[in-house]
């Protein structure tokens, strides 16, 4: 039973490596299963179904972009808190877990399980774990809330954007807009 754990732990992971690469839209069991080095019955063995398999890659993949968030050294204000957690959400190690999130929330808007349970909570962890950069960062938690809430949407509606080939430049100057416009939350509170 430990070893079948254990296994179990070991494809998630690789999966997981495997959906940030190809993406969950159109994911066929046959070709991932070859990538591990298994059979689509094995998987299915280990996971019970395609929905339990795809929502065990989901909370792998946020794990590791809250513990990317959790990692990062706290911001000089909420100003540079924008930037940095852009650059965060942007770096090798988050950007992937960020596309993948994106992917399976729009899933999820369709109402389609696994993705609209898992997303509720991966939501969850990741805006905790955005309001506790804030909170680090010496923003206090009620203002942190408000503004994690704003730096999600724009962030989330930036990554959107982002297939849409929107020049270096504007991206740089969205992010910047959204950090003076949070900045004003903390103005006006």
């Amino acid at each position: 039973m430990a070893k079948d754990l254990q296994r179990r732990d070991e494809w998630t992971r690789t999966a997981t490596d495997y959906v940030h690469e190809h993406g969950l839209i159109g994911l066929s069991l046959r070709p991932l299963a070859a990538a591990l080095g298994t059979s689509d019955r094995m998987l299915l063995y280990h996971f019970e179904t395609k929905d339990h398999l795809i929502a065990a890659l989901l909370r792998e993949s946020n794990d590791r972009g809250v513990a990317g968030l959790q990692a990062l050294a706290a911001s000089r204000d909420l100003r540079a808190a924008v930037h940095d957690l852009w650059s965060a959400v942007n770096s090798p190690d988050i950007e992937p877990c960020a596309r993948l999130y994106v992917e399976a929330a729009a899933l999820g808007l369709l109402g389609r399980e696994p993705y609209a349970s898992v997303v509720r909570e991966a939501n969850a962890r990741w805006m905790h774990a955005l309001v506790n950069h804030l909170v680090r960062s010496g923003v206090t938690r009620p203002l942190a809330k408000r503004a994690a809430t704003v730096i999600d949407a724009a962030f989330v509606g930036f990554q959107l954007d982002a297939p849409l080939d929107v020049s270096r430049a504007a991206r740089k100057r969205s992010v910047a807009d959204l950090a003076e416009a949070v900045a004003a939350l903390a103005a006006g509170s």
